[in-house]
């Protein structure tokens, strides 16, 4: 069983910025790489960025890239995605997910809110 738990969104207006964690507990060993993805109601959820556990590898959406930086603690078990210059669109629940070594994002947080004004 794997648990990861998500923190830190929130309301900001745009321009601001916000930090995400998430926490992995349980058995990560099997997983090779942390991502996050977000949803807009009405939209299909979206890849937004991850990171390797071991090399620390990092990929990102077009739409985040140069806004957004995904960052781990391996000793943790914790993924930060560290958001700024947030923009209207930018507005979604935000997930974690742990991908395996098959490439099957296998496991979900519940997600955190993240809320942009304008």
């Amino acid at each position: 069983q794997v648990r990861l738990v998500e923190s830190g969104g929130g309301l900001v207006q745009a321009g601001g910025s916000l930090r995400l964690s998430c926490a992995a507990s349980g058995r990560t060993g099997s997983s090779s790489h942390m991502g996050w993805f977000r949803q807009s109601p009405g939209k299909e959820r979206e890849f937004v960025a991850r990171i390797s556990w071991s090399a620390g590898t990092t990929v990102y959406a077009d739409s985040v890239k140069g806004r957004f930086t995904i960052s781990r603690d391996n000793a943790k078990n914790t993924v930060f995605l560290q958001m700024n210059d947030l923009k209207p669109e930018d507005k979604a629940v935000y997930y974690c997910a742990l991908r395996s070594y098959d490439s099957r994002w296998s496991d979900w947080g519940q997600g955190t809110q993240v809320t942009v004004s304008s």
